[in-house]
């Protein structure tokens, strides 16, 4: 019987997340990448600034492991910044830098969580005073539940793009048909939400 190993397997779930992330960028145009899709804005590679973000402040500052020596970026979680300045990069981010960020945070987060023990205690200065005691292990069920979250969001952002589908590198995890059988299914779809609605 395989011993268990719960920080391995909460790592492993939040490099799934990541790796997934990243992958929805691949093959894209810098435009692409940067453009808005929703309403509020969300972009591919907003998503991977916003994350970097998250587990730079999770897995540092709330252990006491900061990453940014000196000042931080502008966009970083402070009452000057923009809001919603961590989901969008500016022209002067390039892609390299913001996924350069991103591979970074995941090294200083790595190094976090294989230092500290899972009920190692931080405290999260953003969050309410009766709230800000948490464990390394709620901070990664945390952050995973995040990074899965928005690699949700990138599927359908970058299905949007250029119809690309799936979160795994070899397989796409939807059924194999071709670009008819896809129409005839999204208008049956269509078709019984209209019917169950009364429009």
């Amino acid at each position: 019987m395989t011993e268990p190993d719960p920080k391995a397997d909460l790592l492993r779930y939040l490099q799934d997340g990541r790796s997934a992330l990243l992958r929805k960028l691949d093959g894209l145009t810098e435009y692409d990448v940067r453009r808005p899709l929703t309403p509020t804005g969300t972009n591919l590679l907003g998503l991977v600034k916003h994350l970097a973000g998250v587990e730079l402040g999770y897995f540092g500052d709330t252990f006491g492991r900061p990453f940014f020596d000196e000042k931080p970026p502008p966009w970083w979680y402070t009452q000057d910044a923009e809001p919603n300045a961590d989901m969008w990069a500016t022209a002067d981010e390039s892609r390299e830098g913001v996924v350069g960020l991103y591979r970074k945070a995941w090294a200083h987060s790595d190094s976090t969580i294989e230092t500290l023990a899972l009920d190692a205690v931080g405290h999260v200065p953003w969050w309410p005073q009766e709230r800000r005691e948490v464990t390394l292990h709620h901070i990664l069920v945390r952050v995973i539940t995040d990074t899965q979250r928005h690699a949700g969001h990138a599927d359908i952002v970058r299905e949007l793009i250029d119809g690309a589908v799936g979160h795994l590198a070899d397989k796409d995890g939807v059924p194999a048909e071709d670009q008819a059988w896809w129409e005839d299914h999204r208008r049956r779809l269509e078709h019984v939400a209209r019917e169950v609605s009364g429009t």
